[in-house]
This record gives structure tokens, sequence and C-alpha cells, in this order.
């Protein structure tokens, strides 16, 4: 079992190693990521983008790039759909986000026609954080793409964060359906959500997890909590993967993550043909890099 996202490097180089394709991949953040990605002998790299910017970002940060691919398409809008076709002929098994913008890389992904979106499955992210202090990593999801999940979204949700959890060793991941309180309360839909989830992995309906909800986030990661409230759960206070309400309460656990408890992530957008990374700006280095790793292990399982 993976415990901390680093080790996920170790399970990858015993593997064949996977092809990214990296979406106008000009900015050096994402650069720097992918160089490292490949210097750590965990994919190959193919840049789609204008090569003058490209060799020009990665001679001012110092990367080499003379073992990379670049095949050339100058206009921004179109790097996407490039990089998409690339992936469908076949000639990589990893799409990454670089500097072209998410509306434009979505649409790419999600095009009826030449796009990575699976039939009648739905697009979804999972993210997994590493905190300095908990014992192992956590599951997440959905951070980025689902603003506010059906149930039937629900049920997909869990079913690739299972699988992401299985990628890092976990063969039967303690699901925690989170919301604010631990009681079914017809005023608060995310409780009757919850249970009827909780019910579905019980009677078999979603396989391969232990689910319990609703559950507060306290009580979903703290054995000491659950006691304390004297309650029981077969999860007992030690959740692999939280599913969480709507955007809003997982985006702002993710941030409160990163920029207030020392987390690390990695994610991925899951529900496509190949693992897409989908990373912001803003991200560090580390996250694009902990991000391509993910998505190779995914890839890989």
């Amino acid at each position: 079992m993976i415990k901390r996202l680093n080790e996920m490097l170790d399970v990858i180089r015993g593997r064949e190693k996977k092809r990214l394709v990296v979406a106008r991949g000009e900015d050096p953040h994402t650069i720097e990521a992918v160089s490292r990605a490949y210097k750590e002998g965990i994919v190959d790299v193919t840049l789609v983008g204008d090569p003058d910017k490209i060799n020009e970002v990665a001679k001012e940060h110092d990367v080499d790039i003379s073992n990379f691919e670049i095949v050339e398409e100058k206009d921004p809008k179109m790097t996407a759909k490039v990089a998409v076709r690339l992936i469908r002929e076949g000639k990589g098994n990893v799409l990454m986000k670089g500097l072209v913008d998410t509306a434009t890389y979505m649409r790419a992904i999600l095009n009826k026609q030449e796009g990575l979106l699976k039939e009648k499955r739905v697009l979804s992210h999972v993210t997994v954080v590493e905190f300095p202090m908990h014992h192992k990593l956590l599951v997440v999801s959905d951070v980025a793409v689902i603003i506010q999940p059906t149930l039937e979204q629900k049920i997909e949700m869990i079913k690739y964060s299972i699988e992401v959890a299985n990628a890092l060793g976990i063969d039967m991941p303690k699901v925690a359906i989170i919301s604010a309180v631990e009681k079914v309360n017809p005023k608060m839909p995310s409780t009757i959500d919850a249970a009827l989830l909780k019910v579905m992995g019980e009677r078999g309906q979603i396989k391969g997890a232990i689910i319990d909800g609703p559950l507060a986030l306290d009580i979903a990661v703290s054995k000491e909590c659950l006691d304390i409230k004297g309650l029981n759960s077969p999860l007992e206070g030690d959740a692999d993967i939280l599913i969480f309400p709507n955007i809003e309460t997982g985006n702002v656990f993710f941030k409160t993550a990163t920029q207030l408890a020392g987390g690390k992530i990695a994610a991925v957008v899951t529900g496509t043909d190949v693992p897409c990374v989908l990373t912001s700006r803003a991200d560090s280095e580390d996250s694009k890099f902990y991000s391509i790793a993910l998505a190779a292990l995914v890839a890989g399982k």
C-alpha cells in the first residue's frame, strides 16, 4: 500500500514507461515538472505547441528537452485538439494540460466525435492528498469538475475513486460519504444520498469498498473523534476515500489542505479513455509532477 506520494515512483519504475502528451507545454512549471518526470524514468514526453516558445522557456529555466518529442502547433486554441488526437491515434497514454486554458482543454476531451470521454461515462476528478500529520494518503472527489453531483454521479465518483485507491494498493478501500452530520436529515439532501449510498454498498450495488455515511469529516478520519461521539462506523475513523456533497465543500477542503495544512496533492480527470492531468496555473511544480506520476500509475493499472 502506497502511503506517501513519492512512493508511487518505486511502483511506476517497475513498469513499462507511459508516453505523456502535453497540450501547449510552453510554461516553466509544466516543462520543469515534465522534465522531472522524465528524469525519474516514469514517462516519455511529447509537447504540443510552438517550438520556438518551448525552446525559449526551456533554455531560460535550464531544462534539457533534447529527448522530448515536439509537435508543432502554433495556434494556442488548437493545441488541446492536437494533443487529444495523438492520444486517440495511440501515440500517448496520458494527457496533460499545459498553458492552454481549462475550458479549451475540457472541450477537447469532451468532444463527442473526437474526444476522450467514454460512452455513457461521467467526467469527474479524483485528488490524492498527502498530509504531513496523517498516516496515509486520502483519495477525495470531486473538487474541480462536478458542481452539484446527483446520486448517479456520486456512484460514478465512488467507482473512480475506488479505481485510484486500487492503483495505490488499497484492495478494499473505506469510503466516507461526507456531510455536516451523522444522522439523516430531510432538510439536508446530502445526508439522504449518503444513506442510500451506504445501503447500495451493503447490498453489493457498489462493489469493492466499505461505504458509510453520512459522516462528518472528523469521525471519518479520526478514531478518537468517533469514540468521543459514541458512534459506530465500519470505517472506524480511518477512511481511505472522502466523497464530498458538492464542489464547494470539496474545493474548500482541497485549498485548505494545500494552503494551510502543508498538504501535497496529485490529481487526475477520470471517466476518460486515458488519465488526464488537469492542474491550475497556481499549482506548484510538485503538484504537477505528482499528478503526472498518479496518471502514469493509474494508466499502468
